[in-house]
């Protein structure tokens, strides 16, 4: 399989022992900015159910792939040799899993002293959880964070799995790993990376816990300025059945928002009267209700009232903005975002669709053999 390797950590090579969900994503995020990053399947692992098609597995994308055996001595010893040449290995066993296989943090770094070993968990490599199952849900809920979200009137609601999964999970592991990279330039010396979910998406509500060490939130949702309780921070329904998304925070901004609602600012209480919040959602939410979703863009469109549409995926990618940007693309003709952030020198790329089908190890990229 050809590929287009370009970005900064090209000649960076890693080792994805392969798992699903936050470490494929951190695995992508790496390879679509140009490392060399060679997948390792588990040969003879059951099929995945529901039915993957791995020509679509985007994060897959941007990396060969090849299957291993590792609970033989030959599988474990192919690894090794892989080892050897690396510059990070990528796993996300629960803990004590590799070691078991003959392939844990000591035996690594003494095959290779300047390894990246990076482990992806739920819930850390030790504690009393660590060897409990979990998805981005239970991460989500025991980091303290899921409980503020979503209407105060009804159940903590989660945000489908990106919070825990993809940016606790796999964006905090791809941080550690390039912090480790550029640590070992300066001590030649590798290290275990111990990225753990529930701790990677507490870290995402620091903010939160300033706030309320602040006594500026309140844990009762939906009565926050971020949470849907502030009517100048939330969903608005239209007369079609769609939606506007509102974010007025600032004075202008929600001076802004105040006109294009064709509102007199002297008939509406002051904006942080939290008291008031509820009459003044029931008057934005009656007049959201008056026009549908395109009227309403022709309406704000110009303003700096950060009033937005809320837009499906397809819409997100032909928007004109995303078009400008090229923000998604079709790469194997599957859409998709493309690779983010933006480089001014060495920008990242889709080196390749997902692979269809594994590789021989006389196969793989030469890079692997230096």
């Amino acid at each position: 399989m050809g590929m287009d390797r370009r970005g900064p950590l090209v000649g960076v090579k890693i080792l994805e022992v392969a798992g699903v969900g936050p470490g494929p994503f951190c695995g992508m995020m790496l390879a679509d900015m140009g490392a060399t990053v060679l997948r390792v399947e588990r040969a003879g692992a059951p099929p995945m159910v529901p039915p993957i098609d791995p020509e679509k597995n985007l994060l897959h994308r941007g990396r060969e792939m090849i299957g291993l055996d590792l609970k033989t001595p030959a599988g474990a010893a192919q690894l090794l040799s892989l080892v050897e040449t690396a510059d990070v290995l990528l796993e996300g066993y629960r803990p004590g899993v590799m070691e078991r296989l003959g392939l844990g943090p000591d035996i690594c770094l003494a095959r290779n002293p300047a390894l990246v070993y990076a482990r992806m968990t739920g819930w850390g490599q030790d504690g009393p959880m660590a060897h409990l199952a979990g998805h981005d849900i239970n991460y989500f809920a025991m980091s303290g964070s899921l409980m503020l979200c979503g209407p105060g009137d009804e159940n903590p609601r989660p945000n489908l799995n990106m919070v825990a999964d993809m940016g606790g999970g796999g964006m905090m592991m791809a941080f550690g790993i390039v912090c480790a990279l550029l640590e070992v330039r300066q001590s030649g010396q590798g290290q275990v990376v111990d990225a753990a979910m529930i701790e990677g998406t507490a870290l995402l509500s620091t903010m939160i816990h300033g706030f309320r060490a602040m006594n500026l939130w309140s844990d009762r949702r939906g009565d926050n300025l971020l949470d849907g309780g502030a009517p100048f921070y939330d969903i608005y329904r239209t007369a079609d059945g769609q939606f506007m998304a509102v974010g007025a925070i600032e004075p202008a901004f929600y001076a802004e928002l105040i006109a294009g609602l064709g509102i007199d600012p002297s008939d509406l209480p002051a904006q942080h009267d939290r008291d008031a919040w509820p009459r003044t959602k029931a008057r934005f939410t009656s007049i959201f209700a008056g026009r549908t979703r395109d009227e309403w863009v022709a309406v704000f469109a110009g303003r700096d009232a950060c009033v937005t549409p809320v837009l499906s995926p397809d819409e997100a990618a032909e928007h004109p903005q995303a078009q400008a940007r090229g923000m998604f693309g079709r790469p194997g003709g599957v859409l998709q975002p493309m690779p983010a952030p933006r480089f001014s020198r060495t920008p990242g790329a889709i080196a390749s669709p997902p692979p269809a089908t594994e590789v021989g190890l006389d196969a793989i990229d030469p890079a692997w053999r230096t």
